[in-house]
């Protein structure tokens, strides 16, 4: 077993006293089965005294917390291992690595095949009705919202965490400009307008919500959740993370790439914060996260016209192939308000 990280890189030669950050250092590493000798052998390496680091470890040891967490531990291991039968019991499905495509998908079919099961599915035709299908482009956004002041994220490709600190890289900008800076700027993730600005972009950008009426068929017309607008260049990225909500994908301009991981199979996701994961999915580093061997990757491209359920809990990553225009959904029929009981949003 991997030691977790260590709290510093550098090894000091100024002997050290051990506090709290390294005595939960220990506790993290003993409950994750590191044999007492390497933990040993780090904290020298660290500049600790060997004899205070072998009394560490075996007061850690002997602490009855330790003991408390162990058991709790044991716990968080058996739902651990019934998830990783139910995921291998899914595999064994026909097909069980591809999103299956079906045409114009009837309610009780999607609802009891997927929504209920947990499943993804494109669907195609399902919104074939929307005016956005044949009116949405860059010269449509400007003669319709020109005008209109949106919020957009900047500074993203700068930032190695742009998910988590979003709402640091706000911007405020004519709907117009924007549109020019996406329709000149070719491929990059430097900048997106995302459901993250829709509390604003909702209001400012209210005539284009008339063009994306309900999908009937599986969402609720009298929700006041209307939808969410991304808009973006080709390069764009979202991080692998999961939704605390079932979520439909409507692809109106553009492709994306989407990879997918299911619920079942989190334990493999290096999810160290809220519903983030540490994996980078544009290039999956199986050295350094490799639990991932052992998580199904499924990927698709979802093209304009499809519409793509998301399942709660299941990872996504996300890069847009092209300049793009999606609207995602949460406003199902059935109920979908999970997150009301999800309160992991710390470290983990």
């Amino acid at each position: 077993m991997p030691l977790h990280a260590a709290w510093e890189n550098n090894v000091s030669s100024v002997i050290r006293s051990i506090d709290d950050g390294w005595r939960r250092w220990i506790a993290e590493n003993l409950l994750l089965d590191a044999p007492p000798p390497a933990l040993h052998g780090v904290l020298i390496e660290h500049g600790f005294d060997a004899a205070e680091a072998a009394r560490e470890i075996e007061a850690a040891l002997a602490s009855p917390y330790l003991q408390g967490a162990t058991r709790l531990r044991n716990r968080l291991r058996k739902r651990d291992w019934m998830l990783s039968v139910y995921g291998t019991l899914s595999r064994l499905r026909a097909h069980s690595d591809t999103v299956e495509r079906r045409e114009r998908l009837s309610r009780d079919e999607f609802f009891e095949q997927y929504y209920f099961q947990n499943r993804p599915v494109i669907i195609t035709g399902a919104f074939d009705f929307w005016p956005a299908r044949t009116q949405w482009n860059f010269d449509y956004f400007r003669s319709r919202c020109g005008d209109c002041e949106v919020e957009v994220q900047f500074g993203r490709e700068s930032d190695a965490n742009y998910e988590i600190n979003q709402p640091k890289l706000k911007r405020m900008m004519r709907f117009a400009d924007y549109v020019e800076l996406v329709e000149r700027s070719g491929s990059t993730n430097d900048f997106y307008m995302t459901a993250n600005n829709t509390s604003h972009n909702r209001a400012a950008l209210a005539a284009l919500w008339s063009d994306v009426s309900t999908i009937r068929e599986y969402l609720d017309a009298g929700s006041p959740d209307t939808g969410f607008f991304w808009f973006g260049p080709a390069g764009t990225k979202t991080p692998f993370h999961h939704d605390l909500t079932n979520n439909f994908m409507a692809q109106v301009i553009g492709r994306k790439h989407i990879k997918l991981v299911p619920l079942s199979d989190t334990p493999h996701m290096a999810n160290y914060l809220h519903c983030y994961s540490q994996v980078d999915g544009s290039a999956i580093d199986y050295a350094r996260f490799p639990s991932m061997r052992d998580a199904q990757l499924i990927e698709c491209t979802l093209a304009p016209g499809e519409l793509l359920f998301l399942p709660i809990g299941w990872w996504h990553y996300v890069e847009g192939l092209d300049a793009s225009v999606t609207m995602t959904f949460t406003n199902f029929l059935q109920r979908n308000d999970f997150s009301r009981n999800y309160d992991t949003y710390h470290d983990l």
